[in-house]
């Protein structure tokens, strides 16, 4: 039985329930791993801190900061992962988002949910780059430009 993508590549039954699985224990570690830093965030708030200076409670602080950080790119990543899935179901899981190839299958086990190809992914950050890059220069102008005002 085969899948059909939407570039009408046809997606082997065998590949489709390899990248199936592999998308949900992905999914399945990072539910794991976030549910973890949330009862390990929960169980430090509760416990009592006798911090004795403001270099101990900034220090607290900052560790508190890092991990809030890090629950959010663990659930932005299951985010992705979730939306994936999605793809996978209506059979364009694996199709570059901007030249509608299929993207190698060695670059989906080491980044399950890209959209795009290695080639399309480099020229789309270039572009990004590029545009981060005008979008800093105007900034320092307008800066540039307020301060001879």
């Amino acid at each position: 039985m085969v899948t059909p993508t939407k570039t009408n590549v046809v997606v082997s039954r065998g590949r489709y329930n390899e990248l199936k699985t592999m998308l949900e224990d992905r999914r399945r570690q990072l539910v794991h791993e976030v549910q973890a830093k949330i009862r390990d965030a929960r169980t430090d708030s509760t416990l009592e801190r006798d911090v004795f200076d403001q270099g101990e409670s900034s220090e607290v602080n900052i560790q508190d900061e890092i991990g809030f950080a890090l629950i959010q790119m663990k659930a932005e990543t299951l985010d992705k992962i979730d939306a994936a899935l999605g793809r996978l179901g209506e059979g364009t899981y694996g199709d570059c988002f901007e030249c509608g190839e299929e993207i190698a299958e060695a670059r989906l086990w080491a980044l399950p949910f890209a959209l795009r190809c290695r080639d399309c992914e480099e020229a789309h950050e270039t572009v990004e780059q590029r545009q981060h890059i005008l979008a800093q220069r105007r900034g320092s102008s307008a800066v540039f430009l307020d301060l001879r005002n």
